[in-house]
């Protein structure tokens, strides 16, 4: 079994950070600093007792706003293809 090295805590929060706030995927993070992706899932659940930052709350939001939207346009899309076919 190998040695496990430890990651600074500046990389270690500026991964976190990417992960939350910019959305990048946890594989991607963990091989571009040559780390395993559970250790990166590991620090975010260790994070994970309180309310999420406003960041994280906005850009949920957003995401929530975007697919009701798409599902707006969907059930019309649907709905006009349903009067269509009668």
């Amino acid at each position: 079994m190998g040695k496990a090295h430890r990651i600074a805590a500046d990389v270690k929060s500026d991964i976190i950070r990417r992960v939350k706030e910019e959305g990048v995927p946890v594989a991607q993070a963990a091989s571009e600093h040559g780390i395993h992706e559970t250790t990166i899932y590991g620090w975010l659940g260790k994070g994970a007792k309180g309310a999420p930052t406003w960041s994280e709350f906005n850009r949920l939001k957003k995401e929530r706003d975007e697919l009701l939207r798409l599902v707006g346009e969907l059930t019309v899309q649907a709905s006009v293809t349903q009067k269509k076919r009668s």
